[in-house]
C-alpha cells in the first residue's frame, strides 16, 4: 500500500516540466530598474541612521531621554537588514529550485 502511494507520488513528482531558465524580452531594463531600487533604498538606509543619530544629538543637548531612539535606531537598523539580504535570499531560492542565480 505504502510503496504504490511512493509510487504513485514518484511518477506525478517525474512528470512536472522543468524549463530551462532564460531571461525575457526586456529582462536587462528590470535589472536596471531593481539596481536603480537598490542604489535608493540603501541610500535611504544612510539618510534614516543619520537622522536618528541627529535626533539623538539634538535631544541629548535639551536633556531629553534617548529610549524613543533607540527603537527608531532599531526599526532603520533592521531595514538595513532585510534590505541586504534581499538579493542573497531571493538568489538561494531561485538557485535551490533549479532556476538560475
Amino acid at each position: 500500500m505504502h510503496t504504490e502511494v511512493l509510487n504513485i507520488a514518484t511518477d506525478l513528482l517525474a512528470a512536472i516540466p522543468n524549463p530551462s531558465p532564460e531571461e525575457p524580452p526586456g529582462g536587462a531594463g528590470l535589472l536596471k530598474v531593481l539596481g536603480w531600487a537598490a542604489w535608493i533604498v540603501f541610500g535611504m538606509a544612510v539618510l534614516g541612521v543619520l537622522f536618528v543619530a541627529g535626533k539623538m544629538m539634538i535631544d541629548q543637548k535639551s536633556g531629553h531621554g534617548g529610549g524613543q531612539h533607540a527603537q527608531s535606531l532599531g526599526i532603520v537598523l533592521t531595514g538595513c537588514i532585510i534590505a541586504s539580504v534581499a538579493s542573497g535570499l531571493v538568489g538561494a531560492i531561485v538557485t535551490a529550485s533549479g532556476g538560475m542565480a
